[in-house]
C-alpha cells in the first residue's frame, strides 16, 4: 500500500512539474483561430474601409424612443387601412416595421409617410382587442387596445 501512494505521488509530482499541455498554452494576443468569428457564420469579413457604402447609411438617432399616441380609426375590420399617429418614427430608412399583436408573426403592410404617421392594412386575424406595435430606429412603442372587427 505504500508503494501503491508513494507511485502515485511521484506521478502527481511529474505531471504538475512538466507544465501545461501543448494544447493548454496561451496563444499571443491577436492570434488567429480556426472557426470562430465571421468563419464561423459563414459570412465574409468586411476586410477593410469603403467610404462609398459608410456615406449610404442611414443614420438612426437611437435616443428617440417612439410613441404612439393615436390609431385612427380605433377598430377596423381586416384589410382596413388605419392610420398611426404618434411622434419619433424616425426616417423611412430607420422605420422596421407594424405588427399587431393577435396576429403573431405575420407580414403587417405599412405605408411610411413620416415621422409622425405611419399607414398600416389591419391583417386577417381573428376579431378581437389586440395591440399595435411599432419598431423604429430609436426602440418600439404599443397602441392603447384595437378593436378587430369580424369580417
Amino acid at each position: 500500500m505504500t508503494r501503491l501512494i508513494s507511485a502515485f505521488i511521484i506521478a502527481s509530482f511529474l505531471i504538475v512539474s512538466a507544465g501545461p499541455l501543448a494544447a493548454e498554452e496561451k496563444k499571443p494576443e491577436g492570434s488567429i483561430e480556426d472557426g470562430t468569428g465571421f468563419s464561423m457564420f459563414g459570412t465574409e469579413s468586411i476586410k477593410g474601409f469603403d467610404e462609398s457604402k459608410v456615406e449610404k447609411d442611414p443614420i438612426c438617432d437611437r435616443t428617440k424612443r417612439p410613441k404612439i399616441l393615436k390609431v385612427e380609426p380605433d377598430e377596423a375590420k381586416p384589410g382596413t387601412k388605419v392610420v398611426i399617429k404618434g411622434e419619433n418614427f424616425g426616417t423611412k430608412e430607420c422605420f422596421h416595421g407594424v405588427a399587431f399583436s393577435a396576429a403573431g408573426a405575420t407580414k403587417v403592410p405599412y405605408k411610411f409617410i413620416n415621422d409622425t404617421t405611419i399607414e398600416a392594412t389591419v391583417p386577417d386575424t381573428k376579431a378581437g382587442m389586440t395591440f399595435i406595435d411599432i419598431v423604429a430606429g430609436g426602440g418600439n412603442a404599443r397602441s392603447k387596445g384595437f378593436l378587430v372587427q369580424s369580417k
